[in-house]
């Protein structure tokens, strides 16, 4: 017994020392934020508010093993206190080998630039809101799974991304059914400034499954497939981006739609940038999981720079939808990080 107790006497010495030596705890941990204000004159009347504020962490375990979380707090009309919280990612990222990485957790859903670029952070958005398509639902923003990827590899700077996780109607921590969403996605950067992607994703949503507040009524074969050339440089800025998403369902077969936006700014000085945004969506008439009301939109504003974290936009948005008419806007924003 003394023996076995010596033993363990010096085992626990030998792992207090290593983690002495080789210490577990976070090397280099990073809390900022984000938050936005603005004023919205609609239909004749001036709206003051607030947006999301994003609570944003990454940390660095080690030269391999490194955390990011983001949590987003924002107004909710549902809730008793009128305000929520989103766990919007958690991502634990170990890179094996050079710019190779497997990542596990909740993620932004690798599918188009935008999303993967900005993620709630309205400070580094190019306009005061996403485009329509996020507005539409059309694309799946999260997943919950394991990715393996793989960034700037090469002399074009070729990137990838494949991900396994749960599909649409699932919840943050279970699948709703045996069938796994997968995403793929591709871009290289053929030069500075630029980036051309593409991506597909294939996901099947069970019958009964709750998807954006409503319950489909029968079981959803779900393909989209997009792509996006992005360019920001000294003085131009261009991005566009189009999904084709196609919904496969007994009763309608297969349903095509489209999404898409083009952004364009240009800097004519080192703070001030005008800039414009045209947003397309178009629908079938037997459309059964998408809002199938068809929309364009077109914004110009100007974007004041004050610095790399703080932001001011004036923005003018002129909305036709097919049901509910023609909407225009006229909102001021301030963005900051801290």
């Amino acid at each position: 017994m003394e023996r076995f107790s010596g033993c363990a006497l010096i085992v626990i010495a030998i792992l207090f020392g290593f983690s002495i030596s080789n210490p577990l705890y976070s090397q280099n941990t990073k809390i900022r934020g984000f938050v936005e204000a603005h004023s919205v004159l609609k239909d004749g009347e001036v709206s003051f508010g607030f947006g999301e504020q994003d609570l944003f962490i990454t940390s660095e375990l080690n030269d391999h093993l490194s955390f990011l979380g983001e949590t987003v707090f924002k107004y909710d009309p549902n809730s008793s206190t009128e305000f929520s919280v989103s766990i919007e990612r958690i991502v634990i990222k170990y890179n094996y080998k050079g710019n190779h990485s497997v990542l596990v957790g909740k993620h932004h859903t690798p599918i188009n630039y935008w999303n993967d670029t900005y993620h709630h952070g309205r400070v580094f958005f190019p306009t005061v809101e996403r485009p329509l398509l996020f507005a539409a639902n059309i694309l799946p923003l999260h997943t919950t799974g394991v990715s393996l990827q793989g960034l700037n590899l090469g002399s074009l700077k070729f990137g990838y991304e494949v991900m396994i996780g749960n599909g649409l109607g699932s919840n943050q921590i279970t699948d709703n059914d045996k069938r796994k969403s997968i995403a793929i996605a591709v871009n290289i950067k053929p030069i500075e400034h630029l980036q051309i992607g593409m991506s597909y994703y294939n996901d099947v949503i069970s019958e009964g499954a709750e998807v954006h507040g409503m319950v489909i009524d029968e079981k959803i074969k779900q393909q989209l497939l997009s792509g996006s050339v992005a360019y920001f440089g000294k003085k131009y800025e261009f991005l566009t981006e189009s999904t084709f998403a196609f919904n496969k369902a007994a009763s309608t077969g297969s349903v095509p739609a489209n999404a898409s936006y083009m952004y364009g700014g240009y800097k004519v000085s080192e703070k001030w940038i005008p800039y414009l945004r045209f947003d397309i969506l178009n629908f079938q008439s037997d459309e059964i999981y998408y809002d199938n009301e068809d929309r364009k939109s077109f914004v110009l504003g100007l974007r004041f720079e004050i610095n790399y974290l703080a932001v001011v936009k004036l923005e003018y948005q002129y909305e036709d939808r097919e049901i509910l008419g023609e909407v225009d806007k006229l909102t001021a924003q301030i963005a900051i990080g801290f």
